[in-house]
């Protein structure tokens, strides 16, 4: 084999390389800032997505982007949360990133994951740390969400949690723990109008909900009535991928397609 071929096939080998660990070898073109409309993807295990990725979740679309661990924008393809890697799979943040790319052709959507699996409300303040995945959910989504807005404008913010303070201590304190939470984030965003989203727990045939569970869709109901720019997203009907928690790749699809509504919805009419 000829020097020049070697170099060949060992360029090829390291963009498989890349591939096959879910990066990208090839940096994106990013459009002007205003034309950047970003959204803040933050939460639990339902919002990081645990699907099974399919070959329709790796299609690159140039206009739906995401922001890596490494913090680079790159084509937003499943799995594009980073909690759990090997768990993390398919979630709502990409068909909803899809959704709102395709309703407005001429903007392109930047989604900054920072869901991490199995936190409770509580870690999702100030200095708190999740000791299973060595993170600070918090204190590591600011500083992200941050460095993305020097490259777009922040135009919502999607939140899944609740499975995590289905007890009956943490339910009754979770409506006043999610508006600080919420406070907190629009103050530090610099982004007191932007939409808000909540999206409704899973509730499965299999496993019932008892009555903590009821107490935190009540006050997740109740914080999207009572609040301007604020959203309540039903999971109605969707299905669990056997684990009776999480839901499956189809359902986090549609789940996407129902938190892009309820955005849509939000925003002013033309």
């Amino acid at each position: 084999m000829s020097i020049r071929s070697a170099v060949i096939s060992l360029l090829l080998l390291n963009a498989l390389s890349l591939i096959a660990f879910g990066e990208e070898p090839s940096s994106v073109t990013l459009p002007p800032q205003e034309k950047f409309q970003l959204f803040l993807l933050i939460g639990q295990s339902n919002m990081a997505g645990r699907g099974k990725v399919e070959p329709q979740d790796q299609e690159v679309n140039p206009r739906v982007l995401t922001l890596n661990k490494a913090g680079q924008w790159v084509p937003a393809v499943d799995p594009i949360h980073f909690d759990k890697p090997g768990v993390a799979g398919v979630g709502l943040g990409r068909t909803f990133g899809l959704e709102i790319a395709k309703a407005n052709p001429e903007i392109t959507v930047g989604l900054i994951p920072c869901a991490v699996g199995g936190t409770p409300i509580d870690r999702w303040a100030p200095g708190a740390y999740d000791k299973p995945t060595k993170s600070h959910p918090y204190d590591d989504a600011l500083p992200r969400a941050k460095k993305a807005l020097e490259s777009g404008v922040l135009c919502g913010i999607l939140w899944h949690q609740g499975e995590g303070d289905s007890n009956p201590a943490k339910a009754k304190v979770y409506e006043q723990k999610l508006g600080e939470l919420v406070t907190r984030v629009r103050k530090e965003l610099d982004a007191p109008d932007v939409p808000f989203l909540v999206g409704q727990l899973g509730e499965f045939a299999e496993r019932p909900w008892d009555d903590a569970k009821k107490q935190v869709d009540a006050a997740q109901r109740h914080y999207a009535a009572s609040h301007p720019n604020a959203a309540f997203v039903s999971a109605e009907g969707l299905t669990h991928k056997g684990d009776k928690v999480h839901f499956n790749a189809e359902s986090y699809r549609e789940f996407g397609r129902r938190y892009a509504k309820a955005y849509l919805d939000l925003l002013p009419a033309k």
